[in-house]
């Protein structure tokens, strides 16, 4: 498979990686990583495809951090990031039928079924709290 080149200098986008991965968000980079993390998973995989847009660093990656503080998480916290992990971006969203590709966005799966889907749309214009209280609520209701 051939590789990509990233839209954006590493340099850019690493400080916005590490602001999930820093608190244990794993990182997929490859199509296998995500088929891995989405289909070969028994129980919940949550997945935030990470962008360079102000709603990303305003909205969607504070919300994850404050619905981290949760008692009840999916099994794993995963991450990739549109323009730069353009095959593993590709790869979740073939997971994600039906929703037009958004950045951010964050999806949530359980034994490989998509179950929960926040778009763009639904990050945008909002505060992270209650974004985070939306991640909750899902939390709650699909990873028992």
């Amino acid at each position: 498979m051939f590789q990509v080149a990233s839209k954006y200098p590493l340099e850019i986008v690493q400080p916005m990686k590490e602001e999930l991965t820093s608190v244990g968000v794993k990182e997929l980079l490859t199509t296998e990583e995500v088929d891995q993390a989405i289909q070969g998973n028994e129980g919940t995989t949550f997945v935030m495809i990470n962008s360079v847009c102000g709603c990303a660093a305003g909205n969607a990656r504070p919300a994850i951090r404050l619905a981290l503080a949760h008692d009840t998480l999916p099994d794993q916290m995963t991450t990739v990031f549109a323009g730069v992990d353009q095959e593993a971006v590709a790869r979740v969203r073939e997971h994600i039928p039906g929703y037009p590709a958004s950045s951010p966005s964050m999806a949530l799966f359980k034994n490989g079924n998509l179950v929960y889907m926040m778009p763009r749309h639904r990050i945008e214009g909002r505060f992270p709290q209650e974004i985070a209280g939306d991640l909750v609520q899902a939390f709650n209701e699909y990873c028992k």
